[in-house]
């Protein structure tokens, strides 16, 4: 006999199956071309994925295909720990094997930003952007990611998805008032943008620098970067199911981030 909590369960898979739910890959795919973050000299870079093949149906494994993966934690669609982060770095649980994996599986507030980027890829989400939304579609849930839906995920191509001038990286963020706002008076789980990062291109000049990884990570929070497909959530009723690889000490790892919806 099925019990209570066993019918949700069926009635989930009931739901998926009938498309009355829906599963929206939110991921960039993954290969040796996709951008990661550039760096000042001075300090050390994020490789990129290579690949190296082991065997291919050959003398070196005649029935079986498989590689060799090398990638840095922060690569493509990837999750950051708040041990990413100094802030973060003496945070209980704050490595990808120590994360409780509840936090995993949270509900999704997507805010669309993609109008004023058009006009300006500086753009930083603030405090009224974000109570302007919610006079439209309620308050931000406790614990929910912050999905900041920007247009990004449509640069195609290193160049324009990077967007580097003489000056540095031209890309939109969030402003340190409004994120501090959305850990300290709404309680997001995290924040997941469409960009290389959490932070705006220009923010290793704002004071502090990198203003959402130094508080995000500081309150033990999470981040997701290089999300596609927002714009087919909903601003909210969406589910968000975000595991990062489970790697010992790890400040962050490649993903696959999956929202469940409803159907159309």
């Amino acid at each position: 006999m099925a019990t209570p909590d066993n019918a949700i369960l069926l009635q989930l898979v009931q739901e998926l199956a009938s498309g009355r739910l829906r599963v929206i890959d939110l991921t960039t795919p993954l290969g040796p071309d996709t951008p990661v973050i550039d760096l000042p000299p001075q300090f050390a870079p994020s490789p990129g994925l290579t690949l190296a093949e082991i065997s291919r149906y050959d003398e070196r494994g005649p029935a079986w295909y498989w590689n060799i993966l090398n990638l840095g934690e922060h690569t493509g669609t990837h999750f950051d720990a708040p041990v990413h982060w100094i802030t973060g770095k003496d945070l209980p649980h704050n490595t990808t094997d120590t994360i409780e994996p509840r936090n995993f599986v949270a509900p999704a507030c997507v805010i669309d930003a993609t109008r004023q980027v058009s006009q300006n890829p500086d753009f930083l989400l603030s405090i009224e952007d974000v109570q302007r939304w919610e006079e439209q579609h309620g308050r931000i849930l406790t614990g929910a990611w912050l999905l900041y839906h920007t247009g990004w995920s449509q640069r195609h191509g290193r160049e324009a998805f990077l967007n580097e001038r003489e000056d540095g990286a031209h890309s939109p963020g969030v402003y340190k008032d409004c994120i501090q706002f959305l850990i300290q008076e709404r309680g997001i789980l995290g924040l997941g943008v469409e960009t290389v990062g959490t932070d705006a291109g220009q923010a290793g000049g704002f004071d502090p620098p990198f203003p959402s990884h130094t508080f995000l990570h500081g309150a033990g929070r999470f981040g997701l970067t290089s999300l596609i497909n927002l714009d087919r959530l909903p601003p909210t009723g969406a589910i968000v199911l975000a595991a990062p690889l489970k790697i010992v000490n790890g400040s962050g790892s490649p993903l696959r981030v999956l929202a469940i919806a409803p159907g159309k």
